[in-house]
């Protein structure tokens, strides 16, 4: 019989959601049966990517984020009481599942109650040290208890320059089992002619999407070329229109994406890590826009720009003019790997 392993992302944007892709297509390929388990545009998008996949819902964590960036971190503050609690709910429900579904394997990418005593346990992050400004120290500290809990942690980036995540995912004297598992993306690098100048990709917490995205399409009205606008807003069913030079998406399954982000010249798009990783997969040229006061995002668009992969700016800073910045700029790469997951699945052999 098939071993049964739960996936699960955590529901912040699409990115944790989107990364997990590519682990749940390496699982099938290596004859185990994934069950999907997320909440709100997470949970969405992996249903639509794999339909026939039992699929569960979770406590949901509600992240959204403060209107103005300076307030993110004391937003998040206030919030810990509620998160501490949707904890507490995923321990509970882990133990239903896993009795319930005949779970062998439990892989959540950063949701800090799913982990099981019984059952192996893995942890997917790229923050091994999480930024979070004068109190990096300490949100760092916190984090590292919680992967401990787990059996193992998987990195998606290199050990070895050139890595992506920098600082953030390659620390010193590390106390529990850290494997580095190379960046995930679920496309592959296609020759195609360009078919549009500028794609946009969007997504993340609200409010600060949608005043992204209100400003953005603003701007490119004015844009000479054609633009491509993917919302990232996961809705029932797929719709786009175009406005004279601007051709706009709610949402993209990974096909079409692919075949966009391959046809596109320029992307432009936040500085999160999953994105990140899909565009030096892909060898794009890529200008970022962080979302304020997320010092992950922030600290990922100064390192690119440092390396000269891409430029970057401030949301609210960012003109049509600053694009022409980024034909001074190399665009993303990373080395091509392929990784053994036959080696990787074996922990889920061995309890």
């Amino acid at each position: 019989m098939k071993k049964k392993i739960l996936v699960a992302p955590l529901n912040w944007g699409l990115g944790h959601a989107a990364r997990c892709i590519p682990i749940i297509n390496a699982l099938l390929q290596h004859n185990f049966t994934p069950v999907i388990a997320s909440d709100g545009a997470a949970l969405s998008l992996l249903k639509k990517e794999f339909p026939s996949l039992e699929a569960l819902e979770l406590p949901s964590y509600n992240i959204t984020y403060s209107k103005k960036g300076s307030l993110l971190k004391l937003k998040l503050f206030k919030d810990t009481p509620r998160i501490l609690k949707t904890i507490r709910l995923e321990q509970y429900a882990i133990q239903t599942i896993v009795k319930s579904h005949a779970i062998d394997g439990i892989i959540s990418d950063n949701r800090f109650g799913l982990y099981h005593k019984h059952v192996p346990s893995v942890f997917i992050t790229h923050q091994l040290k999480v930024l979070s400004g004068t109190t990096t120290w300490l949100s760092s500290k916190l984090h590292q208890r919680i992967i401990k809990r787990f059996d193992a942690c998987w990195v998606p980036d290199h050990f070895e320059q050139p890595h992506l995540s920098g600082k953030m995912g390659h620390i010193e004297n590390a106390n529990f089992n850290i494997t580095y598992i190379g960046p995930l993306s679920r496309f592959q690098k296609q020759p195609c002619s360009p078919e549009f100048a500028v794609m946009v990709l969007l997504s993340g917490p609200e409010p600060q999407r949608e005043i992204l995205e209100k400003k953005l399409l603003n701007d490119f009205k004015n844009y000479d070329g054609k633009v491509l606008f993917v919302r990232g807003i996961m809705e029932e069913t797929q719709v786009s229109y175009t406005s004279e030079n601007l051709t706009v998406y709610n949402y993209m399954t990974s096909e079409l994406l692919e075949k966009y982000l391959n046809s596109s010249t320029l992307i432009v798009a936040r500085s999160g890590y999953t994105t990140i990783m899909d565009l030096a997969k892909l060898g794009k040229k890529a200008f970022f826009i962080p979302t304020p006061g997320q010092f992950e995002q922030e600290y990922l668009a100064k390192t690119l720009a440092e390396k000269k992969w891409a430029p970057s700016c401030t949301q609210e800073d960012f003109s049509l003019e600053k694009l022409k910045a980024a034909d001074d700029y190399t665009g993303l790469e990373t080395k091509e790997t392929e990784f053994n997951f036959k080696a990787l699945f074996g922990l889920f052999e061995g309890k």
